[in-house]
């Protein structure tokens, strides 16, 4: 057993076929989700040839995940959390199934193609929170990181290769087919969670529905430090060490600007996040879920540091490997520990604020990285992002002792709602 732990924890997918069946779908609409974005981006270009259209493509994917955001966290409080992703998921598929009409139609007019993406966008954020509920729902709660981690490194896996498989689709048969196989992977999301048992929100009524959502459902973040403490390290080591618009700079400088040196920057970040998941037993098993998310946050920060003093290139792609690994680390356990720290009835609407954040923290760190350097240099707003986060991690962890002290549940335990003490009273 000692040697196996080191390794992908697969005990989520050989013990419950649902979530087999989500871990198939959700990893088939991953795929899709990324050759779609691809050929999105190919195609804003070929219709506009102007960064100020691509960067545009942004503001239609990030505004409605920020809005649908929160809106999807009080619905997924409110009724049936899989009637919520069924009906979120046929949006996406129409939205799928409007961009390949529109590419077999030859539109021109990249404002109908900025509309679409918006749709599945909005769609997808509407059911995000709600989707975020179903591992804890469906697995014990000691294999609940192993199935998150499970499932990021099927995202990892996608964000390899669904970027390579679009170019492949797109140079052969055209954006028409790079869209139909977004279609088709999103049908096949939508057969899993078709197949997923019903899942009310904690609380609802003999009818099954539910009145309203519990009240202080956004509250209960800021009153339990586990929530706050794990939300903020996550916040922290984003928003201020977010190095992706940094990359063109840092290649133009030091490897002359050579497109194949940046694209690996951003593969050496992926393979550092599978490596992570391949290996994710060494984590998904420890009971100290929060003190494995304040060391994976530092890491990443001082990781981003080294790339901004790396000179060489395989010294900078070995920093970032490691800010990757600890990153998929680091995402794993405090996804985890937020889903068990939430009784269900308010699991939507925090899942909902670590959606805005998972959303908003990258984008606005990537500002602040790009404003920093505008002023300074690259390597002065990596290593000051990075050394800025890792202190803001440590003080986090110094003010927060419940969460350095957090222990994983051996056992499927809910937790006890605010002003509850008996967990099981609130579970019933």
């Amino acid at each position: 057993m000692r040697g196996r732990v080191r390794f992908l924890d697969t005990r989520p997918l050989r013990g419950s076929r649902p979530f087999r069946d989500l871990w198939i779908g959700s990893s088939a609409s991953q795929l899709g989700a990324q050759t779609a974005t691809v050929a999105v981006l190919a195609q804003v270009w070929d219709l506009t040839g102007s960064p100020v259209g691509t960067g545009a493509i942004g503001l239609a994917t990030g505004l409605p995940m920020v809005l649908f955001g929160l809106l999807g966290g009080t619905l997924a409080d409110t009724v049936d959390r899989r009637a919520v992703v069924r009906a979120t998921t046929a949006g996406q598929l129409l939205a799928a199934a409007g961009l390949c009409a529109q590419a077999l139609a030859d539109n021109r007019n990249v404002l109908l193609l900025l509309a679409l993406v918006a749709l599945g966008s909005a769609c997808g954020a509407l059911g995000a929170p709600a989707r975020r509920t179903f591992p804890v729902r469906l697995l014990p709660a000691d294999q609940v990181a192993a199935g998150l981690a499970l499932t990021s490194v099927s995202f990892q896996a996608a964000m390899l290769a669904g970027p390579a498989l679009a170019g492949l689709i797109i140079a052969r048969w055209g954006f028409p087919a790079a869209y139909a196989a977004q279609a088709v992977a999103v049908v096949v999301s939508m057969l899993a969670v078709i197949r997923l048992p019903a899942m009310k929100p904690g609380g609802a009524d003999a009818a099954g529905g539910r009145r309203r959502p519990e009240r202080g459902g956004w509250r209960i973040v800021l009153r339990r430090p586990t929530l706050w403490g794990s939300l903020a390290a996550d916040l922290s080591a984003t928003l201020l060490a977010m190095p992706v618009a940094l990359f063109p700079l840092v290649n133009e400088i030091r490897f002359d600007g050579d497109p194949r040196t940046l694209g690996l920057f951003l593969s050496a970040v992926a393979v550092g996040g599978i490596t992570a998941g391949l290996l994710s037993g060494t984590v998904t098993r420890r009971r100290r879920g929060g003190l494995v998310q304040l060391t994976a946050a530092a890491v990443w920060g001082l990781a981003l540091a080294g790339f901004g003093l790396a000179g060489p290139l395989w010294p900078a792609l070995g920093c970032l490997a490691l800010a990757g690994a600890a990153d998929t680390v680091s995402v794993i356990t405090r996804s985890a520990l937020v889903q068990l720290e939430t009784p269900d009835a308010y699991r939507g609407r925090v899942s909902s604020v670590e959606h805005v954040i998972g959303v908003a923290g990258p984008e606005l760190g990537n500002f602040r990285g790009g404003l920093v350097a505008s002023v300074t240099s690259a390597s002065f707003s990596l290593v000051t992002g990075g050394l800025l986060a890792t202190l803001a991690v440590a003080a986090v962890a110094a003010a927060n002792g419940p969460l350095r002290a957090y222990r994983t549940p051996s056992a499927a335990m809910e937790p006890a709602a605010p002003g509850v003490t008996d967990a099981a009273t609130a579970a019933g």
